[in-house]
């Protein structure tokens, strides 16, 4: 988790029901026994944070860094996890990519649920945002391409931008198990960066009381700026 324990969740937006974080990469948003080497969760250190119980109404994955919204009240939790199962949520992620992705692209390409083995419709819509080259040699290549990409998902499976930007052989850095070891272990062996260059940037929704509104932005962490300024600067 980028930053000490003792740091503080940054808080994005609130309101009497709903809390919204700038999630951490490499913080779980809850316990799970996939991961039992974490020791906090994003659910206990928002609890002790604000004194009071939180519902994360959605998932980020561990790696993702972003907006991470929680509910204050079990009714509040219903009423938004409805919003997103019906796709009223907007949410927009950035990542860096490897190699020239296209200006803009959409990838309908359905996804196995990892736990059902079902197969599922996912479509996510592609924007990008800057390309660079870098005078950083890999295999044959005398220099390295990456993207900075803009993803909007319309459905919410699991992993659903890794596996899609992965799909069409773009993935994302820092990804495993579903990128490309040699560009994460050339990012480490030449940035130090082990993050998973993956940030849920913004989150856009009606507020079900007030009926307003409300856009969430989380700017990136320090990582994410710091590899930024590495290759687009």
């Amino acid at each position: 988790m980028d930053g000490s324990a003792t740091d503080l969740l940054s808080i994005l937006y609130q309101s009497d029901d709903l809390v919204a974080i700038n999630k951490p990469h490499g913080l779980l948003v809850h316990r799970s026994p996939i991961a039992s080497d974490a020791t906090e969760f994003a659910v206990q250190l928002l609890r002790d944070q604000l004194g009071q119980r939180v519902y994360p109404v959605h998932r980020l994955d561990r790696k993702t860094g972003g907006v991470l919204l929680f509910a204050l009240s079990e009714s509040m939790n219903s009423v938004m996890q409805q919003q997103f199962m019906e796709g009223q949520v907007h949410k927009t992620y950035i990542a860096i990519v490897r190699g020239y992705t296209p200006d803009s692209q959409t990838i309908d390409y359905p996804l196995r649920n990892d736990e059902t083995g079902v197969s599922q419709d996912a479509v996510t819509h592609i924007k990008t945002l800057q390309r660079t080259e870098i005078p950083l040699p890999l295999g044959k290549h005398p220099t390295s391409r990456y993207s900075l990409v803009e993803l909007t998902p319309t459905t919410g499976r699991m992993h659903q931008l890794r596996k899609h930007m992965a799909h069409i052989l773009h993935p994302i850095i820092g990804d495993r198990p579903h990128g490309c070891n040699k560009q994460n272990k050339l990012f480490k062996e030449n940035f130090e960066m082990n993050t998973m260059l993956l940030h849920a940037q913004q989150l856009t929704f009606r507020h079900p009381v007030s009926v307003e509104g409300i856009s969430v932005i989380a700017p990136v962490q320090a990582e994410f700026a710091r590899m930024l300024d590495v290759l687009f600067d």
